[in-house]
């Protein structure tokens, strides 16, 4: 590792670290990582004349991201914990701005798909953000903080759509890769220049066998799932892989509860604390991605269809970019609500609020405006819910924990959206009209998906309610980090 990534920002060794530009870096890191969840989406129906290859086999593109921010996100942060979260920050964006690199010089399959897959090993970086901030800033300035970062990944997923659109639509769709590599390095720069190394570690030694474990059993169960629609969900390939999915996952628990530093502490995810907020999180994940796959399509179909409004995908992100802003915004209003009642009153809010997005949307879809108010309600609600997990999970988890629980955390939540990815695939698949001798997604079809998002944030708040009381404290951690756990948020 070199002395660079090593050593602590200067501003931490000399003087404390001003919050201000702590929190504005982090979340420039957040936001130029959610960049690189967007970026290809403009080309991607592209991408086998560009890349020279299949359709089926450039879907790895974005099946490769997936897998690799699924396997980096429990490790790095738990390497977080034991090594310096700052310093796996910065590995986390140099990886990011390698896999840019090769992206922008990929003029093949092979290159594209290694490039996004260390992209995808970039995933870590919001909820170490959301960690360091726990031990560098005042605990009165946490709560807002935290949901700012957290609401980073909605903002930069929201205004990375139009600009990559925009660009891939006038210049070679190389440049968009150049675009996300210069942001990286500036994001390496302010972080290595503002952001200090925490002094809180976890020590010990890595769980090898417990990383690999969780790996192999991650990688079977999300190829399972997002890639059984195009093998067949009763091929021997996808029910072998489901299989060896449940089995390696198995031994895997088997193992983190005998080991003595295990990868994730199973015994701390059983709190009910950290239990319900998980599994609240995956129900939030899967809410938030009907909107994703629901809100483009009806953009993008034709007129003709009678629903569809013929949009081109650069006016797709101008009508979502202004959830990005939404979000934004609400995450001061979500630090406000968890102050004064605590983050299990702001999360049950903001599944709420998401609910009625997708109500709004089974009635409100005739007309741009409709869906640029939908996409702001469920955005409003998503900066509710980002704002209230991570205070949540840090309320529950000792400070040398806080990487590897908040990565898990954002983990449970990428799990929500492939789910909702696999199910609403299948559902638009089996609900078609004839368009001209092509299958679309019938109205109703969207219709059905709009409404189990409805549900599955309706289900998120139902387990919300099971997440225990939070005792309010006001101690102040010492300069150099806090030294024992730090509850955030309010009496509920």
């Amino acid at each position: 590792m070199s002395d660079a990534l090593a050593q602590p920002a200067e501003a931490g060794s000399s003087a404390p670290p001003k919050p201000n530009a702590v929190v504005a870096v982090l979340a420039l890191a957040g936001i130029v990582v959610s960049l690189m969840q967007t970026l290809v989406i403009p080309v991607v129906p592209e991408l086998p004349k560009l890349l020279h290859a299949e359709p089926s086999d450039t879907a790895w593109a974005v099946t490769a991201t997936l897998l690799a921010a699924s396997v980096a996100t429990p490790v790095v942060g738990r390497l977080g914990d034991m090594f310096g979260k700052r310093r796996m920050l910065l590995l986390s964006i140099v990886l990011l701005v390698s896999g840019s690199l090769v992206c922008g010089l990929a003029d093949s399959l092979v290159p594209m798909i290694v490039g996004r897959a260390l992209q995808g090993l970039a995933a870590a970086v919001v909820p170490l953000g959301i960690s360091i901030m726990r031990d560098a800033l005042p605990s009165d300035r946490l709560a807002g903080s935290t949901a700012l970062m957290s609401a980073s990944l909605g903002v930069g997923g929201a205004l990375g759509l139009p600009a990559a659109a925009f660009i891939a639509d006038n210049w070679n769709w190389h440049i968009l890769f150049w675009v996300s590599a210069a942001l990286g390095a500036v994001a390496f720069v302010l972080v290595l220049l503002i952001v200090p190394e925490s002094k809180v570690r976890a020590g010990g030694r890595f769980d090898l066998v417990g990383s690999l474990g969780l790996s192999a059993g991650l990688v079977s169960l999300l190829l399972t799932v997002s890639k059984g629609g195009d093998w067949g969900w009763t091929s021997g390939t996808t029910l072998g892989l489901g299989a060896a999915a449940v089995v390696i996952l198995l031994s895997w628990g088997w193992w983190e509860l005998r080991s003595p530093q295990p990868l994730v502490d199973l015994r701390t995810t059983a709190k009910p604390q950290v239990l319900f907020t998980n599994l609240a999180s995956i129900a939030l994940g899967f809410s938030m991605f009907a909107m994703s796959l629901v809100l483009p399509q009806l953009l993008q179909l034709p007129e003709q269809t009678g629903y569809g409004l013929g949009k081109s995908m650069l006016a797709v992100g101008l009508v979502l970019a202004p959830q990005g802003l939404v979000m934004m915004a609400m995450s001061a209003v979500s630090a406000a609500v968890t102050k004064a009642k605590g983050p299990k009153v702001t999360l049950m809010i903001g599944a709420l609020i998401v609910a009625a997005g997708y109500g709004l949307n089974i009635v409100l879809m005739s007309e741009v405006w409709h869906l640029v108010l939908v996409s702001c309600v469920i955005g409003a609600g998503i900066g509710f819910t980002y704002g209230a997990l991570p205070a949540l999970i840090m309320g529950a988890v000792d400070p040398t924990q806080t990487g590897a629980a908040n990565s898990l955390n954002t983990l449970m939540r990428s799990l929500g959206t492939s789910f909702a990815s696999a199910l609403a695939g299948v559902i638009l698949a089996q609900m078609t009209t004839d368009f001209g001798g092509t299958a679309l997604p019938s109205e109703n079809g969207f219709k059905v998906v709009m409404a189990i998002g409805a549900g599955a944030a309706l289900l998120a708040f139902a387990v919300a309610t099971f997440i225990p009381r939070q005792r309010h404290t006001t101690s102040q951690p010492p300069a150099d980090g806090p030294t024992r756990p730090r509850e955030v948020g309010a009496k509920v």
